[in-house]
């Protein structure tokens, strides 16, 4: 209205047509945001399987260990862009090779993430509530929401008991009693002493060491459901630890050596080239570390569903709008994949380029009817 009757103050025009505008964007935002609301809570309400009872859930996994990890910015790139692809393809043949030789077989596919560069909660949210979690709103509705996720059925049933190893936690969580776990392992409670590597305070090979001595190593103990992040290949990727003998990893102290002998994150950044290098470095270390630990503790009821969460910075991916993220289920009995032969997806851990592309939020209805007996 100043606009339009040029209302001036003092001789100074007290609205332009610039501001008017500015203006104009904001209301169509929050428009745009209370009618996004709208829509998501009539989402919120539609599962198919909240009226299943209990002990009719998920029983084709009962007396499985199922572990289902996020490998952070763990992107199509990684295995698409010819200066990686080879690297990668490299670590991909040697894990499966080592999967073989303990007995595992594998499964893998695309999912299409609702996020890109970073937002690694709201494709967590989104994979497990099976809800499209593409802003913070929508994380807020649904965390504090009773909608229930793929990790509170395993919790609901009963039948197993749920962790969650999360190293990039360095304070209160509060939305992790949203996501069913029963117990939650953060950076303070993995026995880690060495040193921070890159974002996060734990190197994965260790996260998964204590997973392994804190849960799954136990003897007489429930089967266990466990979200798992590895975040050592959170950007800025730099310095990157790398795999150490098993045996080794005491307190992690040994990894202050390590940590000497890494690139300068300063450094790195300075050049495209070098951090696309130090990228492909950090989720071949993921990868590695995921599968050597399946080699070594892995036994006949472990089944382990992994992914990225979504694509790295346009740094890595020189700017491409593709969200896809690789996902594959491992398994040693192959009952557990014989589940999913239906969906098209290719044997071992790297996916075909024509494998199927499912969005991140049709993942856990999917799961759950294919394992639902």
């Amino acid at each position: 209205m100043c606009f339009t009757l040029s209302v001036q103050v003092g001789g100074v025009t007290l609205a332009t047509k610039g501001y008017s505008q500015f203006l104009s964007n904001r209301v169509q935002y929050v428009r745009d945001g209370l009618g996004d609301a709208d829509v998501f809570k009539k989402q919120l309400t539609v599962d198919a399987f909240a009226k299943t009872p209990p002990n009719q859930l998920l029983t084709g996994l009962h007396g499985k260990d199922v572990l289902f990890t996020f490998i952070e910015s763990y992107g199509r790139v990684a295995l698409d862009d010819p200066t990686m692809a080879p690297e990668m393809d490299k670590t991909l043949t040697a894990g499966d090779a080592r999967l073989k030789s303990a007995g595992f077989s594998s499964r893998s596919a695309w999912l299409r993430s609702p996020v890109t560069g970073a937002g690694s909660w709201l494709a967590h949210s989104t994979f497990l509530s099976g809800l499209w979690i593409k802003n913070q709103q929508r994380y807020r509705t649904v965390t504090t929401s009773t909608r229930a996720t793929l990790t509170s059925y395993f919790q609901k049933t009963g039948a197993w008991r749920t962790v969650g190893i999360v190293p990039g936690v360095r304070k209160s969580w509060p939305e992790g009693k949203y996501f069913g776990l029963d117990n939650i392992y953060d950076s303070t409670h993995l026995g880690y002493q060495g040193p921070y590597f890159s974002w996060t305070p734990v190197p994965d090979q260790f996260s998964l060491e204590s997973f392994e001595k804190l849960e799954y190593g136990k003897k007489n103990r429930d089967p266990i459901m466990a979200e798992i992040i590895l975040a050592s290949s959170h950007n800025p990727w730099s310095p990157i630890a790398h795999t150490i003998p098993w045996n080794q990893l005491g307190d992690g102290t040994i990894f202050n050596q390590i940590k000497k002998e890494g690139t300068n994150p300063t450094e790195v950044w300075k050049s495209a080239k070098r951090v696309r290098t130090e990228y492909r470095k950090a989720i071949q270390y993921s990868v590695d570390s995921l599968t050597q630990w399946v080699q070594r503790y892995g036994n006949k009821n472990t089944v382990l569903v992994f992914l990225g969460d979504h694509q790295p910075v346009p740094t890595v991916t020189g700017g491409t709008t593709d969200k896809d993220v690789p996902i594959t289920i491992v398994a040693h009995d192959p009952k557990v994949l014989d589940k999913i032969s239906s969906w098209g997806w290719t044997d071992g851990l790297k996916p075909a380029d024509n494998a199927p592309v499912l969005g991140m939020d049709k993942f856990r209805d999917r799961f759950m009817t294919a394992y639902a007996k």
